[in-house]
C-alpha cells in the first residue's frame, strides 16, 4: 500500500506538471505539444501500463485493508478519538471512493478520447504550421480540456473530488512513509509538514485548471 501509494504520489506531481502547460500563452499549443509527446512515446505507454497497474494495486489494497479492518472490530471502540488524530484518517475508504468514481468520470472524458477518438468522438485533431510538429495533426487535448469544463456541474464535480484527494493525500502521504519505517521524532514532523504542503498544492493546482477554463481565463 505505500509503495503504490508513493508511486502515484510522484504520477501525481509530473501529471499536475504537465497539465500546468494550459497557462503558457500560446492558445494551447505548447500544451497539445506536451500532451501528444506523452501520448506517443513508447517509453510512457510502458510507464502507463505500470500507472494502470498502481491504481487497481493501491485500489485493491485498499479495499482489502478496509475489510479486514472491520472484520477485526466489527463493533467500534467506545472511547473518544484522540486529540491528535484527525477524522479523515478514519474516512480514507470512503475518500478512496469518491476519488475512484472521479476517476473513471476523468478517464471518461480524456485518456478514453485521446485513445480512441475514432469511435468516441471528442474535438479532432490540430495541426501546428511552426515548433515542434509542423504541418503534424496532434490530438487537440487543450480543446477537449475546454469543451469538458464549459459545463459548471463538471467543474464542481471535480473540486468536490480534489477536496477529497487533498484530505486522502494528507493522510496517505505521511501514513507511507511511516509505513516503511520513517517513525524517528526526527523525520516524522518534515514528513508531516511536506505531506500538508503537497496535500495543498497539488489539489489546488488541479482546481485552478477547471475554474480558470470555465470562467475564461484560459481560453484558446
Amino acid at each position: 500500500m505505500a509503495f503504490t501509494g508513493i508511486f502515484l504520489i510522484i504520477f501525481l506531481i509530473v501529471h499536475a506538471s504537465a497539465n500546468a502547460c494550459i497557462f503558457v500563452p500560446d492558445h494551447g499549443a505548447t500544451f497539445n505539444k506536451v500532451a501528444h509527446f506523452l501520448g506517443t512515446n513508447w517509453i510512457m505507454h510502458l510507464l502507463e501500463v505500470g500507472l494502470f497497474v498502481g491504481f487497481i494495486l493501491h485500489i485493491v489494497q485498499g479495499i482489502t485493508i478496509t475489510i479486514q479492518n472491520k472484520k477485526k472490530r466489527p463493533v467500534k471502540y467506545s472511547m473518544v478519538r484522540r486529540p491528535d488524530t484527525h477524522w479523515y484518517s478514519s474516512a480514507m475508504g470512503l475518500l478512496g471512493i469518491i476519488i475512484l468514481i472521479f476517476l473513471i468520470i476523468h478517464l471518461s472524458q480524456f485518456w478514453v478520447h485521446t485513445r480512441f477518438a475514432g469511435v468516441f468522438g471528442g474535438v479532432g485533431d490540430i495541426t501546428y504550421d511552426n515548433g515542434m510538429y509542423v504541418n503534424k495533426p496532434v490530438d487537440n487535448l487543450f480543446g477537449q480540456m475546454e469543451l469538458v469544463f464549459s459545463h459548471a456541474w463538471v467543474v464542481i464535480v471535480y473540486l468536490i473530488a480534489l477536496l477529497a484527494l487533498g484530505f486522502h493525500l494528507a493522510h496517505g502521504f505521511q501514513s507511507a512513509f511511516r509505513t516503511l519505517g520513517m517513525t524517528s521524532s526526527r523525520y516524522i514532523p518534515v514528513i508531516r509538514g511536506i505531506g500538508y504542503a503537497y496535500s495543498i498544492i497539488i489539489p489546488l493546482a488541479f482546481a485552478c485548471m477547471p475554474v480558470l477554463m470555465y470562467f475564461g481565463v484560459v481560453h484558446s
